[in-house]
Order: C-alpha cells, then structure tokens, then sequence
C-alpha cells in the first residue's frame, strides 16, 4: 500500500548530435572559410590603412601647393580665403598706404626691450608711445573699414554683399563682399615683409618691380 512509485523514466539524451552544432548553436566553420573570413579582414584593414594614407598625402600635397601659389601670386592657385577678385582689389587697397598697423609689432617689442631699463623718465616716453600706437591703430583700422565699404559697392555692383568667394549650383565661379572688410584689417596689422599673398604694390600705389633674375655665373 505504502510503496513507493518509481519516478518517469526521462526520454534519452541524443547521444549523436549534429557535428559542428555541440555548445555552440552554429556549425562550426570549415578550414576553407575560416581561411576566406581572415583574408577578407585583413584585405579590409589594407584598404582603410591605404585609403587614410592617400587622404592624408592628398591634404599634404593640397597645403603646399597652397603655400606655393601664396608665395607666387598665382591668383588662379589661391585658397578660398584669398582668391577672387574682390580679395585681389582689397590687397591693393591696404598695401597702398602705410598702415599703422605695419610698425606696431616693431613698436611693441622696442617698449619691451626698453621696459627693462629702470629710468623714470625712459618709462614715461615709452607709456606714451605706447598708448599713441594703440590709439593709431584703432583710428587706422576704423578709416580702412570705412574706405572699404564705401569704395567696394561702388567697385563690384554685382557682388553680393552676403555671400564670399566660392561657386554656385552650376559651378561657376561667384564672389561677394562678405568678410572683405574683416581681410583688409586682419592685413593692414601684418608686417609688408610677412604678407601673403606678396603686395604687388607699393606702400604709394605704384606697382612693384619684379626682381631681375640674377645673371648665371660663368
């Protein structure tokens, strides 16, 4: 009456599953495919390796030839900040006047060579001097930004005083006045000599003579 009931016998594990599948829920790949998976990563690494190296030998290639049409001139060569005939008429404009912004660097390295020198009356003159080129500048710099936004519309009528240098859906070439005035002051506070592209004029609006090449030694 009180036996005990012998449990249900369980159903028999599979002791022959599927090759491949145990543990893993996938069959495991062939020496042939593995071998197919670890050349096709590293084609793949190869490929972004060379492409990030052609990007970066392009952007190298693309810096110098900037550099080098900066030095020349060369107005079909220029970057974007620096080409288009408004940008050409705006050098023009400060490179033919002297600026106070030209001597202001050699003025502030002076005051502080002399600042050194423990003299009352040395440190006076160099106080004043000092405020006179502050002031000049910024009375410089607010009359150029005056001369170019009266003399640019009337120079380019065409131009559209919101777009800069650039080109349209089409591709053609398009200029306008935005940000001339902020390029014409940022090169009026540059020294003649450091100025790129080169001034082709003088500081009294005559043109400048290109050097003679040097005669070959014989």
């Amino acid at each position: 009456m009180f036996r005990r009931r012998s449990p249900e016998a369980s159903p028999p594990a599979d002791s022959n599953p599927e090759p491949g599948t145990q543990g893993k829920g996938r069959p495991t790949p062939t020496r042939k495919e593995a071998e197919a998976a670890r050349k096709a990563a590293l084609a793949g690494t190869t490929d972004a390796k060379s492409g990030r190296k052609a990007e970066r030998s392009a952007a190298r290639q693309a810096r110098y030839e900037a550099q080098q049409a900066l030095r020349s001139g060369d107005e079909k060569r220029l970057p974007a900040r620096d080409a288009g005939p408004v940008k050409s008429y705006v050098r023009d404009v400060v490179d033919g006047r002297i600026s106070m912004g030209e001597i202001f660097i050699p003025v502030a390295v002076l005051v502080l060579l002399l600042g050194f020198v423990r003299v009352q009356a040395v440190q006076v003159v160099l106080l004043w001097v000092w405020l006179f080129v502050l002031i000049g500048v910024v009375v410089d710099s607010l009359f150029l930004v005056w001369r170019l936004r009266r003399a640019l519309p009337e120079k380019f009528p065409d131009a559209d005083p919101k777009s800069g240098y650039g080109h349209d859906a089409r591709g053609n070439l398009t200029y306008g006045l935005r940000g001339a005035t902020t390029y014409g002051v940022i090169r009026s506070l540059q020294i003649r000599q450091l100025r790129l592209p080169k001034p082709k004029v003088r500081w009294n609006g005559q043109p400048v003579r290109p050097k003679a090449p040097k005669a070959a030694k014989s």
